[in-house]
């Protein structure tokens, strides 16, 4: 068993290679940004000037040296991409959406356990700071029994982003798959998989050619869970909502880090994940016969652990954080909202 740094390319070097992966990677320890693939440009190279760039995912499938993968392209390219990586015989972790349809990702599992290669999907938002608070909260039953769980994840974005895939219509774009991908994952990491769920999904801003807004209820036996999102909220409410028989819970605000990693912040230094205090969440409930309210602070996320927990799994054998069949699930979930939508019928699992 080596200790080594694992070898890793990623395959774009947008949007998630920009802000997320390539900063996760080049400041963790145990890991070598080798490879960037930049098809239009290289400026990747000025703040990562020891990575090789190369213009074609052919030359970081071709690479006997490179271990690991980042499929981080658009989501109608993940089948392709994720079995040309497993043919080649590397370790993958996709960006979410893991895939278009469940019926896909039934596929690459197969392979992956063909190959007996990791594969996993960047469900980075399992450590969130806030949805790492609300898990606790809900595991030391300090709201008593969850009777709903409200999760609110909204952006205020009234126009057309251009030249951008994510915004035209095709496999895979819309928000449910952008942002619906965190939100039912947080949901089945809490939870499970629901009874049934119900969805409304919409393009609410002018000119719009994919979803921009969805609201969706998950019933489980005795409680139930909503998550809406829309790129019209410009005044925000409660990322989280969280009712239960002996109290609530209520948080605003959404996890610190993705705006740290845009301002070039460095993952793991002092302070990192931690909220401000103005963002902590109101507890109002009863413990043991006590009426207990104040603020509870947030814990401080880290998406740092998902690369810690690929390290752990190629190197020491350890269980993988984020299975694939989990993922998979999620878009079981997104494929039933389409669903549920189109019929104005709740789908029962």
């Amino acid at each position: 068993m080596t200790s080594a740094p694992i070898v890793t390319a990623l395959l774009s070097y947008g949007m998630s290679g920009e802000v997320f992966h390539a900063p996760l990677i080049a400041a963790h320890a145990h890991f070598n940004l080798h490879t960037i693939v930049q098809r239009k440009s290289t400026h990747a190279s000025k703040r990562y000037p020891d990575a090789r760039i190369v213009n074609t995912v052919e030359k970081v499938f071709e690479d006997p040296a490179i271990e690991l993968i980042v499929v981080n392209t658009p989501n109608d390219t993940h089948v392709d991409y994720v079995t040309r990586a497993l043919e080649a015989g590397k370790h993958v972790i996709v960006e979410k959406p893991f895939t278009v349809t469940a019926a896909e990702a039934d596929q690459l599992i197969a392979l992956a356990k063909k190959k007996n290669k990791i594969l996993t999907v960047f469900q980075n938002r399992r450590w969130d700071g806030g949805f790492l608070t609300v898990k606790k909260i809900i595991a030391n039953k300090l709201v008593g029994k969850i009777a709903e769980l409200e999760v609110h994840y909204d952006r205020f974005r009234n126009y057309i982003q251009p030249n951008t895939w994510k915004e035209e219509t095709g496999k895979g774009t819309g928000i449910l798959y952008n942002l619906g991908s965190h939100m039912l994952d947080q949901i089945i990491n809490l939870f499970g998989f629901p009874r049934e769920i119900d969805a409304r999904i919409g393009i609410q801003r002018p000119g719009g050619k994919v979803d921009d807004y969805y609201d969706i209820r998950l019933q489980y036996s005795d409680f139930h869970v909503i998550v809406k999102s829309s790129y019209l909220v410009r005044e925000q409410g409660p990322q989280y909502i969280l009712h239960g028989t002996e109290g609530s819970f209520i948080k605003y605000g959404i996890d610190p880090q993705e705006q740290a990693l845009k301002e070039e912040k460095i993952p793991g230094t002092t302070g990192w994940g931690t909220e401000e205090k103005q963002y902590w969440g109101k507890l109002n409930t009863t413990v043991d016969g006590l009426h207990v309210e104040g603020v509870i602070e947030t814990l401080p996320g880290d998406y740092m652990d998902f690369y810690n927990n690929i390290y752990e799994v190629i190197r020491e054998n350890k269980p993988l954080a984020v299975k694939p069949e989990e993922s998979r699930e999620v878009i079981r979930l997104i494929e039933a909202c389409y669903e549920s939508n189109r019929t104005r019928q709740a789908i029962k699992f």
